[in-house]
């Protein structure tokens, strides 16, 4: 279904969305002040949820030229990722086949916890960001655009993370917490 109109940002959806995203964007500027433990299991919470209200975002006609501004920068994105990091500590690293570079090597690839979550951490803080600040045509290129990115880049980015997130929160020693 396509809709092509101003009150889009609006929707009911769309609110549930910049809700999960507000909460999931608090959790991963804060990781350093929770436990490993405390940390995997609310993510593991917040994930599902950010899936499934991505995958009900409306499909919207993209009807501007101007992408919305990046709020998240290179230096916010590094300490988001390297608090992460520390957090997860010698959890951080995961083994992943569901990556472009996989395609080209019969290896799993290296990847990690904090720069899986902290790629979809800069999608839904630029989304969060345009709509607090923004118009309503700078919201509705936000929404566009974090719709396009869910299907083409960070859903998926999601689903690989709750892997090695599950594994923590269900298979962990005393030691590895």
């Amino acid at each position: 279904m396509s809709y092509n109109n101003e009150s889009v940002s609006l929707q009911h959806g769309v609110i549930e969305f910049l809700t999960v995203a507000v909460e999931y964007c608090l959790l991963l500027e804060s990781a350093e002040q929770h436990s490993r433990e405390e940390f995997v299991s609310t993510a593991l919470k917040l994930l599902p949820l950010l899936y499934l209200k991505g995958s009900l975002l409306p499909e919207i006609d993209d009807l501007y030229d101007d992408a919305p501004s990046d709020y998240v920068t290179e230096e916010n994105y590094n300490i988001v990722r390297n608090n992460i990091a520390y957090v997860m500590g010698s959890q951080d690293d995961f083994l992943d086949v569901f990556v472009e570079e996989m395609r080209y090597s019969d290896q799993p690839v290296l990847c990690t916890v904090s720069e899986n979550l902290t790629d979809i951490y800069q999608d839904l803080k630029n989304f969060v960001s345009a709509y607090r600040d923004g118009t309503d045509d700078t919201r509705q290129a936000a929404l566009i655009l974090c719709r396009d990115n869910f299907i083409q880049y960070w859903g998926q980015k999601l689903v690989n993370v709750m892997r090695p997130l599950h594994d923590i929160c269900y298979n962990a020693t005393d030691e590895d917490l």
